[in-house]
């Protein structure tokens, strides 16, 4: 269903995330549905936000 981390902040690491993502598009088979495009949403909002904290890290 829902990543529970957004709720707690991103625990999940960018390249983790990304897979998720990977595989969310592969089971839908291109067309998300609208609970998949609310966590496909979901999870690019966590992912970015990993994103950014690995690059503030890297700094």
């Amino acid at each position: 269903m829902f990543p529970e981390s957004t709720a707690r902040g991103s625990v999940r690491s960018a390249a983790e995330l990304n897979e998720r993502i990977r595989a969310l598009w592969l089971r839908s088979g291109g067309s998300l549905s609208a609970q998949e495009r609310a966590e496909y949403e979901l999870l690019v909002v966590e992912w970015a936000a990993a994103l950014r904290g690995e690059v503030i890290e890297a700094a």
